[in-house]
């Protein structure tokens, strides 16, 4: 399995403001630690060795945290965005140091308890450019839709609707490193408009399915309710 991952850690978390004050999302404190330390907790058990941070808003308030943990028992290197580049602009500022021919992206605001492992062994064996991890969701409007084939191939994102059941993205992917940096896709861009979106006709992206705990503490509600169950996951 590829030991790289970029953490998307640049998101300024407007609508958390009022309840964590002018910090990076991803800092938003949980149980005494920022959200980022379970991330990279979660990245260390699943066999990630070096994580890339994209930063952004506030880099400083990450870089100085990190200068003071103790470690993760990975490597952690991180690139400052000098503007904002979007979601597909940070990646691919993140890339310019990634060595490994595969690498994750996460989202520094969601966790997602994904087999990273089963993941890239599914993304190798279908050959795929880009692997998207999805989560089953029942009753919801907050996230877009998913759709697939019956070989699990990605055949379109869908805008956010309310829906009874369907497939969420889950803010997970396993990227194959050069087919996406050969791309033509502007240094500011949206890796979910301008990349998936506009090429998922090309039948390059596969879905990788998985039951495991979700939670994106972009609004309040979440936010407190990590709170409970973080608890129990990382005691």
């Amino acid at each position: 399995m590829t030991n790289e991952a970029i953490v998307l850690a640049g998101g300024l978390g407007t609508r958390l403001r009022g309840v964590i004050g002018t910090y990076p999302k991803c800092m938003a404190e949980v149980n005494g630690r920022p959200f980022l330390h379970y991330v990279l907790r979660y990245l260390r058990q699943q066999g990630i060795t070096r994580a890339i941070l994209s930063l952004g808003f506030m880099s400083e308030v990450v870089t100085d945290w990190l200068a003071a943990s103790p470690g993760y028992g990975l490597v952690v290197d991180w690139v400052i965005e000098n503007e904002p580049l979007g979601t597909g602009g940070g990646i691919r500022l993140a890339m310019s140091i990634v060595t490994a021919p595969q690498v994750f992206v996460l989202n520094g605001d969601t966790f997602f308890d994904v087999n990273l492992d089963a993941m890239y062994s599914d993304h190798k064996s279908h050959g795929a450019e880009t692997t998207v991890a999805l989560k089953e969701m029942h009753d919801f409007d907050r996230y877009g839709c998913v759709r697939t084939d019956v070989a699990g191939n990605v055949v379109a994102f869908e805008e956010k609707q309310p829906m009874a059941v369907g497939d969420i993205n889950g803010g997970i992917y396993l990227i194959d490193s050069h087919d996406f940096m050969a791309r033509s896709l502007a240094m500011k861009c949206s890796f979910e408009k301008d990349y998936l979106e506009k090429s998922v006709a090309e039948g390059r992206f596969f879905a990788y399915r998985s039951g495991g705990y979700f939670i994106d503490i972009g609004i309040p509600e979440d936010y407190a309710r990590v709170q409970v169950d973080f608890k129990t996951m990382f005691p």
